[in-house]
């Protein structure tokens, strides 16, 4: 390897470095295993974070966004957190009136099955105060949002 440039030398490390993992991964599936949870980063479990931006109702953004971290706070080694923004801070509002037969978003803030915070800074903008937040979520901080975003493995934006 004496004579390959510098950057191939990189990219041959790299390319070699990809397929021992993937032999791992073969190898661990054909083993019955895990490998995404087991593996990832050396922990045995995932923290996905969840940033809601749009309103309940209007568009499905945040119904779709809700849908999946209750869906994923099921799985096994599984973390997640959810921070309402903006117009989704109503998500969590309660004694949400909705037609029969359509989605309660304050129903599903509920059923998350992790943290929720409301952004505090737009609940005051909306005029809504901590006493009408539906049980499960809280007022919370940029701070916090900045705390949980950085402690995610994952963070997903709708």
């Amino acid at each position: 390897m004496e004579s390959v440039p510098k950057q191939a030398k990189s990219g041959l490390l790299f390319q070699e470095t990809v397929r021992k993992d993937f032999d791992a991964l073969k190898a661990t599936i054909k083993a019955g295993g895990k490998w995404f949870f087991s593996t990832h980063k050396g922990r045995s479990t995932m923290n996905t974070m969840f940033i809601l931006n749009d309103g309940p109702y209007g568009t499905e953004r945040s119904y779709n966004a809700l849908r999946l971290a209750r869906v994923l706070g099921k799985i096994e080694g599984e973390t997640v957190r959810v921070f309402l923004m903006g117009d989704a801070v109503a998500c969590a509002k309660s004694g949400q009136k909705v037609a029969e037969g359509y989605y309660n978003a304050g129903d599903m803030v509920r059923m998350v099955g992790g943290e929720v915070g409301l952004c505090g800074t737009c609940m005051d903008a909306r005029g809504m105060s901590e006493d009408q937040v539906v049980e499960g979520a809280r007022r919370s901080t940029l701070k916090e949002l900045a705390e949980w975003t950085a402690a995610a493995d994952k963070v997903l934006v709708f």
